[in-house]
């Protein structure tokens, strides 16, 4: 039985588990898988060195992929969008998405300690997954710095996932 295409998207702080919990979506849901750390780095290899180079970067897919995702929707297919939503604004592009393609979404909310995050950081800075940067904790702090919990006034359809 077919069932209506639905938008995934993530919010929680760096190294907080989103793209290991996108993975396990798209396998759950038989959903198209876009990483914007993957797509990131495949097009922009060298250029990406600083958060200001990687804002500058993910400002230039996001119109790409925006109507690629819309696109994937309108043929009934799910999508998980492994890109961050942690300020208002990123989780407004998202709303741009499935509200033009008039189809249901869920952003997951992971809520982590930053002590947490960290541990998985060093983690992921030693095994350097596909996409991934390496990322200290300084810099971590840093963009951590600018995280915003998105909150019920935004109106999203959100599933909490609480790793205190």
């Amino acid at each position: 039985m077919k069932t209506d295409p639905v938008l995934h998207f993530f919010c929680g702080k760096m190294a907080s588990g989103k793209t290991t919990l996108s993975k396990k979506l798209a396998s759950d849901h038989n959903a198209i898988l876009i990483s914007e750390d993957i797509w990131l780095s495949k097009l922009y290899p060298e250029e990406i060195g600083t958060f200001d180079d990687y804002l500058r970067y993910s400002s230039r897919l996001k119109p790409l992929v925006l109507k690629h995702v819309q696109d994937i929707l309108a043929h009934g297919i799910s999508v998980v969008l492994d890109f961050p939503g942690n300020v208002p604004s990123q989780r407004q592009w998202f709303r741009s998405i499935f509200e033009v393609a008039k189809v249901n979404h869920v952003l997951h909310y992971i809520v982590a300690p930053d002590s947490l995050c960290k541990e998985q950081l060093r983690k992921r800075n030693a095994e350097q997954p596909e996409g991934s940067m390496i990322m200290s904790e300084a810099e971590f702090d840093h963009i951590t710095s600018y995280f915003q919990p998105p909150i019920a006034d935004e109106g999203f359809n959100i599933i909490r996932y609480d790793l205190n």
